[in-house]
């Protein structure tokens, strides 16, 4: 008796802490546990998990020495991600270890919720399963409320702001070899305080790349500072995404690319979208910079 009530303890703790979804709505992050330990020993056994769960981690990285990200891909969300016209940032999975108020925070982005933020043809659950078995299910977090799929869809911030399908375009090359080059180059560089996490070779003359950002107002830890302020933290927003498409490197807006994680954050005061207003222009910057562009150039 007393071993079943600790087994059902965490998932008790879970609905106690976290606000129940209406039926059909999503949020974009599961929290999949806590614990106390050394951060690094946790990472280790989770890259141990998700490989034994068909999961490649092509990117680790730590934006700042409180949180490890892993990001994961597999055969499913590759061939989703390719088989979509704006859907290749759908490609991977994010994994976060934060630490918070004396414990260790494991987070994932929910896969179903990022199918329909990316448009993907395919709702992506046969991956959330996937997660939630290998990692853990606390429950769904972010905004206070979830949203519906047909809202995911067709999602902005607000009238004015972009949607998935109005990205920056950061350069144009004479094609797709010679783009993924000049990345991979400026990247290698280290142009503009960025390197790269990964590279995620799609098909379809489509390449991602995952980006860290170090530089001003672009810096994830600036942004982090300011829009993860939560007790359940949202570290796997990071990170950004350069994506290559035929001849031409593009990022998503990141007014659409922040909202899209943080969808109840406050337009003014503390804490909101008023105190990075120049963290728009200045990813956009970084990236084409990243990208072998003089972004002076590119305006």
């Amino acid at each position: 008796m007393k071993k079943a009530i600790l087994h059902i303890l965490p998932m008790l703790v879970a609905l106690w802490t976290l606000p129940a979804l209406a039926n059909g709505e999503m949020k974009p992050f599961v929290l999949a546990s806590k614990h106390t330990g050394e951060k690094s020993m946790l990472v280790g056994e989770l890259k141990g998990k998700l490989a034994s769960a068909g999961f490649e981690v092509v990117g680790e990285y730590s934006p700042y020495p409180t949180v490890s990200i892993l990001v994961v891909t597999n055969d499913v969300l590759k061939s989703a991600a390719a088989a979509s016209e704006y859907g290749a940032y759908g490609a991977v999975q994010r994994v976060s270890v934060t630490e918070h108020n004396g414990e260790l925070q494991v987070a994932y982005t929910n896969p179903v919720y990022m199918a329909q933020a990316y448009q993907l043809s395919a709702n992506l659950a046969d991956v959330a399963t996937a997660l939630n078995t290998t990692l853990g299910d606390m429950g769904q977090y972010g905004p206070a409320e979830g949203m519906k799929a047909k809202d995911l869809r067709g999602y902005h911030y607000m009238f004015g702001m972009p949607y998935l399908d109005d990205p920056d375009e950061l350069a144009e090359f004479n094609n797709h070899a010679e783009a993924v080059a000049a990345i991979e180059k400026g990247l290698a560089a280290g142009n503009s305080g960025t390197s790269k996490v990964y590279r995620i070779d799609l098909g379809n003359n489509k390449t991602l790349f995952g980006v860290a950002m170090t530089k001003g107002m672009s810096s994830d830890t600036f942004i982090m500072n300011e829009i993860d302020f939560k007790d359940i933290r949202s570290s796997a927003h990071l990170p950004y995404e350069i994506l290559v498409d035929g001849d031409s490197a593009y990022a998503l807006r990141a007014e659409f690319r922040i909202a899209i994680n943080f969808p109840d954050l406050k337009m003014m005061g503390s804490n909101s979208f008023m105190n990075i207003m120049a963290s728009p222009d200045a990813i956009r910057s970084v990236l084409s910079h990243a990208a072998g562009v003089d972004p002076d150039s590119n305006n």
